[in-house]
């Protein structure tokens, strides 16, 4: 009884650092929730901490924030350009770094462990490097500004880092599932499809988190590759010319922003309970 009541003395202070970080990433996305259904007036007129002393107060709330920024403001097409954008971008690196990554794993061929570490090597390569030889090489296929152009950066974009962590985590599969597989007659695609995608769930789900939520939030390659047209931008470049624009009526963009945030938050809390699974994959053995 004593050893666990110090035992819960000691991990206090950890527990007060975890919920302060908490705090800290909660407080400014509810201030900005109740910013994006505040009227204008409101918003101008005093803080968005103050709606709790009278929160049932008659027309300091409106939806009227979110019809001007869906409507008015273009932000309908470039979040349905965000999706266009994000889905193949998020399935095709997923769907190549798993067969890349059990080839590393499972599959015997010359240069396997030096291709292996050029590929893990390509993670300290800052992407900004390749933005100006991948734009001419674009202008020259009439890539530039078209979807598959930047379903093809982003894949590219991230290839490395999803097939290490593929790997750490295919690697750590029984040899004994495959050699009885084999023994049955399974071919290596047979084993793969039966019996690493079913056990690597948990890390293809993370992956997926770490992926789609690194495309939604891109603005830097989207920018490049899309330019600022209206027909293929998505959220991100269409959120910063709102900021340009509209730099005096922010109660818009707070509604602009939590849009761009809605869906990977549904995302997230989707698959969070393969997310903790799928980070730690690999990382013990045993």
């Amino acid at each position: 009884m004593i050893r666990r009541l110090e035992s819960t003395i000691a991990r206090v202070p950890l527990h007060l650092v975890l919920v302060g970080m908490a705090l800290a990433w909660f407080i400014p996305t509810l201030g900005l929730l109740i910013s994006s259904f505040r009227t204008q007036d409101a918003v101008l007129s005093s803080g968005w901490w103050t709606v709790f002393r009278n929160p049932f107060l008659a027309g300091q709330f409106t939806l009227e924030n979110y019809k001007a920024v869906l409507e008015a403001q273009g932000m309908g097409r470039a979040f349905v350009n965000s999706i266009i954008i994000t889905l193949p971008a998020t399935v095709l690196p997923i769907l190549v770094a798993a067969l890349a990554a059990y080839a590393f794993a499972w599959m015997d061929f010359p240069l396997r462990r030096t291709l292996f570490m050029v590929v893990v090597g390509l993670l300290v390569v800052p992407l900004q490097m390749t933005l100006i030889p991948i734009l001419r090489l674009y202008n020259k296929t009439h890539l530039a500004g078209t979807f598959p152009g930047i379903w093809l950066a982003h894949t590219g974009y991230g290839l490395p880092l999803a097939v290490y962590l593929l790997r750490n985590f295919f690697s750590e599969i029984p040899r004994d599932l495959f050699e009885s597989a084999f023994l049955d007659g399974a071919t290596r695609w047979t084993a793969f499809r039966v019996i690493v995608l079913p056990l690597s769930v948990p890390a293809l789900a993370s992956l997926a988190i770490f992926q789609f939520i690194w495309v939604w939030n891109d603005l830097l390659v989207a920018l490049v590759y899309l330019g600022g047209t209206e027909k293929v931008a998505p959220l991100t470049v269409r959120l910063s010319s709102l900021v340009n624009s509209l730099g005096q009526n922010w109660h818009l963009l707070t509604a602009a922003a939590f849009i761009s945030m809605a869906l990977p938050l549904v995302i997230f809390f989707s698959l969070q309970r393969y997310f903790v699974r799928g980070i730690l994959a690999g990382s013990v053995k045993g």
